[in-house]
């Protein structure tokens, strides 16, 4: 494990929690369904850049950290919407449910869809199967974003409203990470990557945010190693495996291979310190001593926008 500090998220309450699970005093958090998409635009020269956004400091989950646009499965997300794309018996196999269990698939594709207008203002789907919203920026959009973030208006709703069809072909599965146990907020999120249709453009839709930015994975990688981007595993874990892809079709190209064995950390308490390592991913092991406290991050610094559109 590297001595020099890198962004890697690290609530100083953990260990705390982590001794209360082994000693039996904390009973886990059920995860809630999740879906986040890293959104995906080609660049003239070093590949293609990701859309991230960085958490307000001011939030309770991972405050001052980069993420991608995402969010918690809504219930309604299982109410039939007009569907391209691989079927949902295949997504079903695909995302870990069985084929037996469509509505679930269909409902963490759904929000990955969702949750892409919602924070980013980005839109996968179209008038039909073979087609894609060019513009989402007018007062009507807005006035539907709004209405879906504050659940005034269903997912389905919305898309049957304005006669639309949920592109899921637009999507690949990229990885699959559940919080940890002793973590109070906890999730099961799919990734997924795909790529921002011609003509939309993206901005900070999401009261979560206080700022966004289009940046290449290696820029953001480094960024982080440097310790100057805040960033959960799951993060920069699915922004090294972009940087072996010099366009965004190449990565979906590539993410029917990936493997969506879901990432959970483990917690051992060992000579009265504490090792946490996430199975698979060795970088982020945490050899925690007994009695130490980590440091507490604020926010993170804005990283270059020098791959394209400025955002807000």
């Amino acid at each position: 494990m590297s001595s020099t500090p890198n962004g890697q998220w690290y609530p100083p309450e953990w260990p705390a929690r982590v001794r209360a699970l082994a000693h039996g005093e904390l009973t886990p958090a059920a995860p809630r369904r999740a879906a986040t998409v890293l959104l995906l635009r080609d660049t003239d020269t070093g590949g293609p850049a990701v859309h991230m956004l960085r958490r307000r400091a001011s939030m309770a989950f991972a405050g001052g950290a980069y993420a991608y646009p995402g969010g918690s499965v809504d219930p309604r997300d299982e109410r039939p919407v007009a569907w391209a794309g691989p079927s949902r018996a295949e997504w079903a196999g695909r995302l870990g449910f069985g084929t037996a269990d469509e509505a679930a698939a269909q409902a963490v594709v759904c929000a990955a869809v969702r949750e892409t207008f919602e924070e980013a203002g980005v839109l996968l789907a179209g008038s039909s199967a073979g087609t894609v919203v060019a513009d989402t920026t007018a007062e009507d959009w807005e006035a539907d974003r709004a209405a879906l973030v504050a659940r005034e208006l269903s997912f389905a709703d919305f898309l049957d409203r304005r006669g639309l069809v949920l592109r899921s072909d637009l999507l690949g599965a990229w990885a699959r990470w559940i919080t940890p146990e002793f973590e109070p907020r906890r999730y099961d999120t799919w990734f997924f990557v795909a790529a921002l249709p011609e003509g939309q453009r993206t901005r900070n839709a999401s009261t979560e945010a206080d700022r966004t930015v289009w940046i290449r994975p290696a820029e953001a990688a480094a960024g982080y190693d440097r310790g100057e981007l805040l960033m959960m595993p799951p993060t920069i874990s699915t922004l090294r495996g972009l940087e072996a892809y010099g366009t965004a079709a190449a990565a979906l190209a590539a993410a029917g291979d990936r493997d969506l064995t879901p990432v959970l950390a483990r917690a051992e308490l060992k000579d009265d310190g504490i090792v946490l390592s996430w199975p698979g991913h060795e970088e982020f092991t945490k050899h925690i001593a007994p009695g130490a406290e980590p440091v507490s991050r604020g926010a993170a610094p804005v990283p270059p926008t020098n791959s394209g559109e400025p955002t807000a």
